[in-house]
Formats: structure tokens, sequence, C-alpha cells
């Protein structure tokens, strides 16, 4: 008998296939279905609650009913996340861990990041010239591979740049994957935590230096509530937390072209460089494209929302894509209008793109502005720094897919400098 009569039942043994097939529309689909915010189902042998809205996301983020602690399967630790990571924690302990993450996260470091991509983006102006073609995708991963160690001074030779850009995205991409892209995340989680780990043991030995308030030094000698610094595994991990989500703004980018493409009405507004007006649009790219499909935690303990029985332990999937393109927040949400957030409040629960709730005090990501101002310069590099244009290609993307992306990764030619920027010469 099921725990909640009242409650909509996926009748299928196990949710697995389908959630494959159908990806960012798996909740979405069913939420529509049975016209209900939550329904149950049964995935990987256990019985599982999958909600959706601005409602289900309150409930989902407060720390009294949720934990992420026993939430993220091994599989998706071992390439995304890493081991025992920050996302994985609760309590004090997490909110300490969070705090170093918001430290390295403020407006002056979001600003440096992105005047450090405005900057890239300008530099590969030449070499573009001269190319029949580029792969957008491609270039924004090593671009913001480079700004990323640069930033967070990590030593990068110039050599490694394409295979670190790849390790980075690898990880993100193994995400919703089996088969081949999984163990190629996994085999990139190894690298990549080897050489880090290698890095911060060098800096704690003095062999390598690096500038006190970069995310390397900070994260190398953070200490825990106990006092003791970080295992340098465990270092490794975290740091590489704050670079991976950085090279993964590579799909927003690749995101943001195309909605320039699709959406060209935009571009004239655009031309005026107008920092509101680039970041409705870069709001809208974060609303509307497709990014992380959902997301996990577990019961703390036992209560009873919207006539659902919610049991100690049981797993719960927060729909993201779904609520992002909820009709009842978002007036014709399937249509792209960055002009919607010319009204939007803010509030931390009806936009979720990369989770809800305060940043500050529970699981919402803390690199979001970082994620905003990169994709703004972007934006203003797209469209004013260069023109360029756009051959015939596949520029569709799979929602099975998890995480998805353009087909063609969004192909440009015919790339030219816009003007005569004096302040490239001024940076330099």
């Amino acid at each position: 008998m099921p725990i909640n009569e009242q409650v909509p039942q996926d009748q299928s043994l196990d949710i697995s296939l389908d959630l494959m097939r159908e990806g960012y529309l798996f909740i979405k689909n069913r939420v529509d279905r049975f016209q209900s915010d939550l329904f149950e189902a049964r995935f990987l042998g256990q019985k599982i609650i999958c909600m959706s809205g601005e409602e289900a996301a309150k409930v989902f983020y407060d720390p009294e009913r949720f934990q992420r602690n026993g939430a993220a399967p091994k599989r998706i630790q071992e390439t995304l996340f890493g081991v025992n990571a920050v996302q994985t924690m609760d309590g004090e302990a997490h909110i300490h861990r969070k705090l170093l993450f918001l430290s390295l996260m403020t407006p002056p470091h979001q600003k440096r990041l992105a005047e450090l991509a405005m900057k890239q983006w300008q530099a590969s102006i030449s070499k573009w010239e001269v190319a029949d073609q580029i792969i957008l995708f491609e270039e924004a991963k090593e671009i913001l591979c480079q700004i990323a160690c640069h930033w967070a001074g990590v030593p990068l030779q110039e050599s490694e740049v394409k295979e670190r850009a790849k390790d980075f995205y690898a990880m993100v991409d193994a995400f919703g994957a089996v088969g081949p892209r999984h163990w190629k995340g996994r085999i990139a989680r190894n690298i990549t935590e080897e050489w880090i780990k290698t890095v911060i043991e060098d800096v704690r030995a003095g062999k390598q230096k690096t500038e006190e308030g970069s995310a390397l030094y900070e994260m190398a000698f953070h200490r825990q509530l106990d006092g003791r610094l970080l295992d340098p595994q465990m270092a490794a991990v975290e740091l590489i937390n704050v670079l991976r989500p950085i090279v993964a703004i590579a799909t927003f980018i690749t995101f943001t072209a195309l909605a320039l493409h699709e959406h060209p009405e935009y571009k004239e507004r655009l031309r005026s460089g107008n920092s509101h007006d680039l970041e409705m649009f870069v709001q809208e790219v974060r609303r509307y494209y497709p990014f992380a499909p959902f997301l996990g935690a577990r019961v703390r303990k036992d209560f009873t929302w919207n006539q659902c029985e919610f049991k100690k332990g049981m797993l719960v999937f927060l729909d993201i894509y779904g609520t992002n393109h909820d009709p009842r927040l978002w007036e014709k949400p399937n249509e792209f209008r960055p002009e919607r957030f010319q009204e939007w409040k803010g509030s931390l629960f009806d936009f979720i793109p990369q989770g809800g709730g305060d940043p500050a005090k529970g699981h919402r990501c803390p690199g979001e502005g970082i994620t905003v101002e990169i994709m703004k310069a972007s934006l203003d590099f797209l469209v004013n720094k260069i023109e360029f244009e756009v051959p015939d290609q596949d520029l569709n993307y799979s929602l099975a897919k998890m995480p998805t992306l353009p087909e063609s990764g969004f192909v440009m030619c015919n790339i030219r400098r816009k003007g005569f920027d004096t302040r490239i010469i001024r940076n330099e």
C-alpha cells in the first residue's frame, strides 16, 4: 500500500529508464499529467518523491526538513562534486565551509573574473580572424579554464589549457551520463584531483608561491571547525569546486550566442552596453535554456506537506527546469522574453537555475554572481566587440540529454573585430 494514498503515483517499477529518456522534462511531464506539484515513484529500488514549483522549493531548502548528506549518489560524487564535498554537507560544518566559498565570490571577485574574461575574449580575435571557423563552446571552455586558474592562483601552462579544460568539463558532462561519458568524467576527476592536490601540497611546503586571498591560498590554508587544515585531497576537491563551475559557464555562453541568433531583435538594445539590459538578457538565458535538470536531498525528519507524508531518509528530487518554466510563476514560460526580468522581484525560490534559497545559509550555488557577470561580459563581447556569421549547422539541443548543448557547439565564421578599442592597449 502506498505511503500516501492521496498523492499521485508513477506506476513504473523503476523510473531510471524513463528519466534517461525524458531528461529535463521527466518531472515536469508528470507534474502536468497528474496536475499535482508532487508525486511518488520508485528509483533504484527506493521510494522517492519528486516535486516542482516555488512552494516546493521553499520546503526543499528548509534545513530543518532536508539534508544533503546521503543524497548525492557516489557516481555523481565521483564525477561532478568530488567525494564528501561541500554539496554533501549539512549543519554548522556546511555553513563554515560555505562561508569560505562565499568569501571567494564577492562582487570584487566577480568583477575581476568578468574583466579577465573580456580581456581573453578580445585577445582571441586575431586568431579567429584568420580561422575558417571556430566552435564557440570549445573556445569558451579554454578561455574560462585560463581565467579561472589565473584568478585562483593555480599555475597553468599554455600547453596544458586544452586538456585541463576538457577534463573540467568532462566532470560536468558525466552528471546524467552512463557508459563512456560517465567513465570519461571519472577519469577526468581522478587526473584533476591529483594535479590540484600536488599544487596544494607545494603551496603548503613553500615550493609554489601564491597570493594570500587567492582561491588557491585560501583553500590550502582553510581550517575546519576543529582548527585542522583540510586534508590535501579534500582541499583539492573543494578548489576544483571553485574552478569547475567557472569552466561550466561555457554552456551558458553557448546558449547566449544561440539566443542572440534566434532572437536578433534584441541586438539593437544590447548595443548600448547597458548593464541592466545585458543582465536581463543573460538571466532569461539562464531561465529559458536547460542547465541543471533537478537536485536531490534526503528528508531529515518526518513531516507532512501538501497532504504528503515525507518520511525520514526518503530521497526527494526538486524540479529545477520545470520550476523555471512554471506558468504560475512565468507568463508564457516557453517564450524567450528578457524583459520579464524588468519586474522580477528577486525571489529566492521562483528562479532557480543554479539552485534556490539563500546561498549564505543553504545550498544555492555561491558562484551565481560570477556566472552572471562572466555571461554579461561575454554577451557584451559578442554584440559589441566582434562581427561574425553563423553558417548552416545543427543548433538543436536534446532535453533528453543531461546536461545538454546545441549539437554543433555553435559554429561562427568570418569573424572580425568591430572598430578599434583603445581599452585593449590601456589594459596591456
